[in-house]
């Protein structure tokens, strides 16, 4: 417990006097370390939870939440029905997917075919959106590429494209690829150049005589009506389906969200440092500030004040410091990260740079998500530092002689 006048002593300290300048230069340079280090820790942690969660939202517009594998027997689709399943999502399409090589005139490129019912193709996210071109039905013979791909191979809608498929059949002259041309029906836009340049999509009953798969090899795209916490959701699907593989978004792009999780954590140790490296000027200063102060220090024992309290008084004038620093860098972060967008197009505009990139980093603004639990983390984190760094020096006080510190007064 702290006293009164343990409170005014260490506010007292907070304001020196004008011979003890120095020490409030010191002071200032911490409370500012310390806030810009909290206020900049709290933006990059903002920025990149934006930027997890819009990449998230992106691959999850295009690519399937669940995905339900066939073995031998096809699936069954009865057990859509389940309450448990029905709470989750109602949207399940059956699709089927391959590679193959794409040609028009002179351009080939490698390509993932993914295969739709007619009815279900026009209820996709990517199909749905003000982006899309063309017709929203998927036909025999016709096919929907992705914009980045349309301009790959210099085809709009209308033209007629080649489809190769790895697969070869028995001719007179021998063993050869089989090729199939269709029509271009519609172009799609994902915002992910990655899926633009490499998917395209087919009727899956066409797909299926292209490849010659079976009916029986059909899997489940599952939509959820809430992507998070997708491992939970995805034992619910595992126990109706027990003899299935069942695949998450999550699993598909493990290796991607493990990179972005480890930078992540590795930036938030990084930055820390700032705050620790802000904290020093608090040793630095609260060492300086009793060196100045051995005389009252002396003084205030023989009146009677205990070594704790005079510790008490010295910590509590660090961790003010800290405290409010902190406080200040926490709503600094908060107004930087609220307006991350607006800054970037400032800076981007005054020094004529493109700051973030989209063809890079898939997105067209700079995201920025405020997560509490990050921020209330940084508090603590920051409380500790300064904390700590207050308490090292006080604990000199203890060392102190009062008799030397008087004998020559």
């Amino acid at each position: 417990m702290i006293t009164l006048l343990e409170r005014k002593i260490a506010f007292r300290y907070l304001f020196s006097k004008k011979k003890d300048g120095f020490i409030n230069i010191i002071s200032t340079f911490s409370f500012l370390g310390i806030t810009l280090g909290v206020a900049v820790l709290i933006v990059v942690m903002s920025v990149m939870n934006g930027f997890r969660s819009e990449l998230i939202n992106k691959i999850n517009g295009f690519n399937p939440h669940l995905k339900v594998f066939s073995y031998e027997n096809s699936i069954d689709l009865n057990k859509l029905k389940n309450k448990n399943i029905k709470a989750l999502s109602d949207n399940f399409f059956l699709s089927n997917s391959g590679e193959a090589v794409i040609v028009h005139n002179s351009y080939t490129k490698g390509i993932i075919l993914r295969g739709y019912l007619k009815d279900d193709f026009k209820k996709l996210n990517v199909i749905s959106n003000d982006k899309f071109i063309g017709s929203k039905s998927i036909s025999y013979n016709h096919i929907s590429i992705g914009k980045e791909l349309s301009f790959i191979l210099n085809a709009d809608i209308g033209d007629k494209i080649s489809i190769i498929s790895p697969s070869s059949i028995m001719s007179i002259a021998g063993n050869l690829p089989k090729q199939k041309s269709f029509i271009i029906d519609s172009i799609f836009e994902s915002e992910i150049n990655e899926f633009n340049q490499n998917i395209a999509f087919l009727n899956l009953n066409d797909l299926e005589d292209f490849f010659d798969f079976e009916k029986k090899n059909r899997y489940l795209e599952v939509f959820l009506k809430d992507p998070k916490d997708i491992e939970e959701k995805k034992k619910i699907f595992q126990k109706v389906f027990k003899d299935r593989l069942i695949n998450s978004w999550a699993d598909l792009n493990q290796s991607l969200f493990s990179a972005l999780k480890v930078e992540r954590n590795v930036m938030f140790i990084i930055l820390s440092l700032i705050i620790l490296i802000a904290a020093f000027n608090i040793i630095s200063g609260l060492t300086i500030l009793i060196k100045n102060k051995t005389k009252e220090i002396a003084i205030l024992k023989t009146l009677g004040l205990s070594n704790r309290s005079i510790k008490k008084t010295f910590f509590l004038t660090g961790l003010t410091i800290g405290f409010f620093a902190t406080i200040s860098g926490i709503i600094l972060g908060i107004l930087i990260s609220l307006n991350i967008e607006k800054l970037r197009i400032f800076l981007s505009t005054v020094f004529n740079l493109e700051i973030f990139p989209s063809d890079i980093y898939f997105l067209d603004k700079l995201p920025s998500e405020i997560n509490t639990i990050s921020i209330l983390i940084v508090f603590i984190i920051s409380l500790i530092i300064s904390a700590i760094a207050s308490y090292l020096p006080a604990m000199r006080i203890s060392k102190m002689n009062t008799f030397r510190a008087l004998r020559y007064e």
